[in-house]
């Protein structure tokens, strides 16, 4: 990563804006003479079609942007050039009633490439196409890297050659991997690009969705993926082989698309080994150090894979107490904590750890979540007044060494699942550490949980891995289904509640 980074938000352009936009379209194209849009063109465009005009703020500075017209098919599709397809920067080619959107530009400022916040605006982009119904993505790519290549091959060779990765181009390789397809050639298309030699790739995304009699499209997301790491407890040299095997886990999920990635309670412990010698209590507060570390690291790993972590659990001191504790990375660079509030009798007498005292519930992109860590799942009042707080997923970071463990985990979740009427989604580790004291076997079958209803599977079991072997899980969950299940349920288990006769709150 470039430099540190607080805090990431995708939203629409302002003219407000146009200041850091000039500068970071100025160092994206560095390359290009007069590389930016005036003031007056940013005026024009917000005017005309606001909510297709999209920046990447970073710390509260905008370092990327999308910005896009709609136009009919025909218009997109026949031979033009960049001047002529923006109305020579009037926008006047912008129609309303048109059926694709065409993207006239996207920069990210060269200082925050790597860290895939261009996929984030295409994704959003795709986005913006299904929710206003329009039939495709359209845009003509340059392709820089031809410079290297024209007095060897043509345009349309080289465009092959990128296509089978014989030939890296930072803009089309990008476009390719992002589901575009390419529908034709362009010459001379945009003046002044001699990298290109003036020459662009019309690519186009397809809207699956499209339908060609109007409809209204819910904007907000519903269906949410989860993906949950069943961890493989091996020894690991030291804190940067955690980073790598934890990236490959993040990198896997986030490749399928998931909202989240889930990790397994006190998954760090192969750590511990360096300090077997010592006793168990201080060996697990050496390990305390690294915290913070991984809270960074995994901060990182969010924003540049576009997924929320929940990173299990670790241990963590504050004023000379030990605390089991996670922490929630969210994709927009913040991130939140949540300490485990009920000390098993094992993590009291071998380790002295201490329980949290804060019960609560997460915002994120995605709903509203709660986090518990194992042995919080089996009291049942706690993941209530989370649900009185508007929680619709549960997630439960576990370790357990025994089947016996597990059982109860398991039974337990599936309780909080159908009593909440919830989804509730649990990994573990597997495997065994023969050089850590006190960690030396697991028991682990991750698994996501939903209520028990006809609009879900009749065991009450959305998914489940193999168990005591390492692999991930993938799941989708609806969050409509839960809403008519509040309503309309067979049984409507937190309406028919007695609160005449009982209540759960918060004593602080």
């Amino acid at each position: 990563m470039q430099t540190e980074i607080n805090k990431v938000e995708l939203r629409n352009l302002r003219i407000e804006d146009y200041k850091e936009l000039k500068n970071s379209m100025m160092e994206a194209y560095s390359e290009l003479e007069n590389s930016y849009w005036k003031e007056r063109d940013i005026q024009k465009l917000l005017s005309i079609f606001p909510e297709g005009q999209l920046v990447i703020v970073v710390d509260d500075k905008v370092v990327g942007s999308a910005l896009s017209l709609i136009v009919d098919e025909d218009t997109a599709n026949k031979k033009h050039n960049y001047a002529e397809i923006t109305g020579n920067n009037t926008f006047s080619t912008h129609d309303p009633l048109g059926d694709v959107l065409y993207g006239i530009d996207v920069f990210i400022h060269p200082k925050y490439r790597g860290l895939r916040l261009g996929r984030r605006l295409y994704d959003t982009r795709k986005e913006l196409c299904e929710q206003l119904n329009l039939k495709a993505i359209v845009f003509a790519g340059r392709i820089p890297n031809y410079t290297k290549h024209h007095k060897e091959i043509s345009p349309k060779i080289y465009i092959e050659k990128v296509r089978q990765k014989e030939i890296y181009d930072p803009v089309l390789s990008f476009q390719l991997s992002n589901d575009f397809h390419v529908i034709k050639v362009m010459q001379n298309y945009l003046e002044g690009d001699k990298n290109s030699k003036e020459y662009a790739v019309l690519l186009e995304w397809n809207n699956i969705y499209y339908d060609k009699s109007p409809r209204l499209i819910n904007i907000r997301k519903t269906v949410i993926r989860i993906g949950l790491v069943q961890w493989q407890m091996r020894p690991l040299a030291n804190l940067e082989a955690l980073f790598e095997q934890s990236e490959f886990f993040i990198d896997v999920v986030s490749g399928y698309g998931s909202d989240f990635a889930l990790f397994p309670e006190l998954f760090i412990a192969p750590l511990m080994a360096d300090y077997n010698h010592l006793s168990e209590a201080d060996a697990i507060r050496e390990i305390a150090n690294y915290s913070e570390p991984i809270r960074k690291k995994f901060l990182e790993f969010a924003i540049s894979y576009n997924i929320n972590i929940i990173t299990g659990s670790m241990p963590h001191l504050e004023n000379g107490v030990l605390y089991n504790v996670g922490y929630l990375c969210k994709r927009d660079g913040t991130f939140e904590m949540y300490t485990k509030i009920h000390i098993t009798p094992n993590e009291v007498l071998y380790w002295g750890m201490k329980g949290g005292s804060e019960i609560k519930t997460f915002d994120t992109d995605c709903g509203k979540i709660g986090i518990m860590i194992c042995y919080d799942v089996e009291f049942p009042e706690l993941s209530r007044l989370m649900s009185d707080q508007g929680m619709e997923i549960l997630f439960v970071p576990f370790l357990t060494d025994t089947q016996n463990g597990y059982t109860r985990v398991k039974l337990c979740a599936q309780a909080r699942a159908i009593e909440n009427e919830c989804y509730v989604a649990i990994a573990g580790c597997v495997g065994n550490l023969p050089k850590v004291n006190n960690m030396d076997i697991q028991y682990a079958q991750t698994a996501v949980f939903t209520p028990s209803d006809f609009a879900f599977p009749s065991n009450g079991i959305k998914a489940e891995a193999t168990p005591n072997t390492e692999m991930t899980l993938i799941v989708d969950v609806d969050l409509d289904l839960l809403k008519k299940l509040h309503e309309h349920g067979s049984v409507r288990i937190l309406k028919d509640r007695r609160h005449d006769l009982y209540q759960i709150k918060k004593l602080k």
